[in-house]
């Protein structure tokens, strides 16, 4: 069974003991949080698709640890201006661990 969740303005596919990279939470590592925007439940032979959600579908997710991703670098040019800056950026991310989906 697994389930195509929306989740801080992404979208997901969530099953049993899947674990998720998502945007940075404020939840402390440990803590359980319930998803209830499901876009679409398969379980094998039988799919539901929400209009936009499915009604009653919940989605359990406990919180892992916080961490950066690789370094993205931003290089700005302009010719002949003597003009140039380098810029670099890491985004947060929180590991998240799928515990249960249920279809109600």
């Amino acid at each position: 069974m697994y389930a195509i969740v929306e989740f801080k303005g992404n979208q997901y596919k969530a099953e049993k003991d899947a674990v998720l990279e998502v945007s940075k939470l404020d939840a402390k590592d440990g803590d359980v949080i319930t998803i209830d925007t499901v876009l679409l439940v398969s379980d094998g032979d039988k799919v539901s698709v929400g209009s936009p959600y499915v009604k009653g579908a919940k989605v359990t997710v406990k919180v892992g640890e916080t961490f950066k991703d690789k370094k993205v670098l931003v290089f700005k040019y302009k010719s002949k201006k003597d003009y140039h800056r380098l810029i670099g950026h890491r985004e947060q991310y929180t590991r998240v661990t799928v515990q249960d989906v249920v279809l109600a």
